[in-house]
């Protein structure tokens, strides 16, 4: 279980997926997880994009078994993208393809938008717009997860965010994964970071950006998706079947197979 200290209050925890011909130089891919996951998250892409690229899988400060988060931490954008420059740059890879699921996705597009020189490409899976409608429930997200606990969060959410047609079996993984999250961590985080306007970054980001949703995304429309997406120049849409809003985590076959051949006809 690879671990590295990125910052005096963070010990990050990570994994290098690479099984890329050993005689040949390969681009990098940093793939960044959602709101109560980890490095876990991307089972179904890894195998895909592994014997291509090498595949860095982090856990963000605070969740997975990077270290958590006090309660009032300050959270900000800057903090997390940082975390992740600077483990970057101790694996000694300058510049890479960017992948972000759910709020992974808002952190990507205000990375590629800050940090232009570090991003090949963005891809933005299941993600929501730059600026979110529902700011009323902070409140209420907050006050659910501290005093009902976040499996009871991710038990009645989980139908939204993976769908009709998810297997009963993989639902209850993905609820009893969530829930391991330190409460500490989880109620700083989505009373910030969770709820962050990145609209002025949208319009900043100049590398190529590709951008994934379902046709029933409870997120956004897929017109409310294109919206924000035609904002960048050079980026794409692909809209798959289905009513998950983590499409990241419902259709990983899918998403990869975009992303590749998105890297493929985009590299610089």
């Amino acid at each position: 279980m690879p671990k590295l200290r990125v910052a005096p209050d963070l010990e990050m925890h990570y994994e290098v997926d690479d099984f890329t011909d050993p005689w040949r130089e390969s681009d990098a891919i940093l793939l960044l997880h959602g709101n109560n996951e980890s490095n876990l998250a991307w089972y179904g892409w890894a195998p895909h994009l592994a014997r291509k690229y090498k595949v860095v899988r982090p856990d963000m400060r605070g969740f997975g078994a990077s270290t958590p988060m006090a309660r009032d931490f300050p959270w900000t954008l800057d903090i997390v993208i940082n975390d992740y420059l600077r483990l970057m740059d101790t694996l000694k890879i300058e510049r890479f393809h960017l992948v972000g699921a759910k709020i992974g996705g808002v952190i990507g597009r205000a990375f590629a938008a800050r940090h232009p020189q570090r991003v090949r490409t963005l891809t933005v899976a299941g993600s929501p717009p730059p600026v979110r409608l529902d700011l009323a429930t902070i409140a209420e997200r907050v006050k659910e997860v501290e005093t009902m606990g976040i499996e009871h969060w991710a038990r009645r959410s989980m139908g939204g965010r993976l769908g009709k047609a998810f297997p009963r079996e993989g639902v209850e993984w993905w609820i009893k994964y969530m829930a391991r999250t330190v409460m500490a961590s989880e109620a700083g985080f989505c009373a910030t970071i969770n709820f962050s306007d990145i609209s002025a970054d949208v319009k900043k980001i100049k590398c190529p950006m590709l951008v994934i949703t379902t046709e029933e995304s409870g997120l956004a429309s897929v017109s409310q998706t294109r919206a924000w997406q035609e904002q960048v120049p050079h980026s794409e849409l692909v809209v798959l079947p289905g009513d998950s809003f983590h499409v990241a985590a419902t259709d990983p076959d899918r998403c990869a197979a975009a992303l590749l051949d998105f890297i493929a006809r985009h590299s610089d």
